[in-house]
């Protein structure tokens, strides 16, 4: 079951810009990250809103985020780099959120987390 309701406006963005022409995982995953690769606006800072087993960054950490992570790490999920220690980490991007942002910035990640939200996977 979906946790967010249906939105027509982002349904058109995601099918018409972001995975159009996609004809499997990998082409729908790649779409993606060239959509949120040319979109938001790097660096930014972001807040963790959600605790992941396979990240450090813990619920209500800011953290600032640099860049997408590689085109490698991004076959089944969205990543994105952040500065960490003196070092950059890559993490999910359905952790963050980045209310100070620019509004495009904004509604990318927007975006993926409805996608993810909606239940929606490659392929």
């Amino acid at each position: 079951m979906a946790k967010v309701e249906h939105d027509e406006e982002r349904e058109e963005r995601i099918t018409m810009e972001i995975v159009v022409d996609a004809y499997g995982p990998e082409e729908q995953a790649m779409g993606w990250y060239y959509y949120l690769q040319d979109t938001m606006e790097f660096p930014f800072m972001a807040v963790c809103v959600s605790k992941r087993r396979s990240s450090p960054v813990k619920e209500g950490t800011t953290v600032e985020v640099v860049g997408m992570a590689s085109e490698d790490e991004c076959d089944r999920e969205m990543y994105v780099e952040i500065a960490w220690e003196g070092d950059t980490l890559a993490v999910p991007l359905i952790q963050l959120e980045a209310p100070d942002a620019d509004l495009q910035t904004q509604q990318a990640i927007a975006d993926w987390h409805y996608w993810v939200d909606r239940g929606y996977e490659f392929g």
